[in-house]
């Protein structure tokens, strides 16, 4: 067969680019709905993919887009991988991806006596109302 006209299961191709560590984790993603394959929804696994396909995975965070290069034969190391794709992923705005600090109180660490005191203090004086 053609190795333009060749295709191979999405799972199957998910799992040998490893961007998912098991097959079933392969599947598991794509039947949630977290993979586009040229920007429709695929829900079955077995849905076949060929060279020049772009896919689309939603991770927790992020969103990777993948030009499909090879269909590749097995799950081999990772620089045999990186071979099967072409990564189309958008470079994030620096500064971006920061969120705001989460602010602290200024402590002093654990309640002094005096402290632990007025705590109980304040807490019966809720108890009583």
């Amino acid at each position: 067969m053609n190795e333009r006209t060749a295709k191979l299961r999405i799972d199957k191709w998910l799992w040998y680019a490893r961007v998912a560590k098991t097959r079933s984790l392969a599947a598991k993603l794509v039947t949630s709905g977290c993979v586009r394959l040229n920007k429709d929804k695929v829900t079955s696994a077995s849905q076949g993919i060929k060279v020049e396909d772009v896919l689309t995975v939603t991770r927790a965070s992020h969103v990777l887009v993948y030009k499909v290069v090879q269909l590749g034969s097995r799950r081999g190391p990772a620089p045999e991988a990186q071979l099967l794709f072409e990564d189309l992923t958008p470079k994030p705005e620096p500064g971006a991806d920061k969120s705001a600090p989460v602010s602290l109180e200024a402590g002093h660490g654990r309640p002094s006596k005096k402290d632990r005191r007025d705590i109980m203090r304040l807490k019966r004086s809720f108890m009583d109302e």
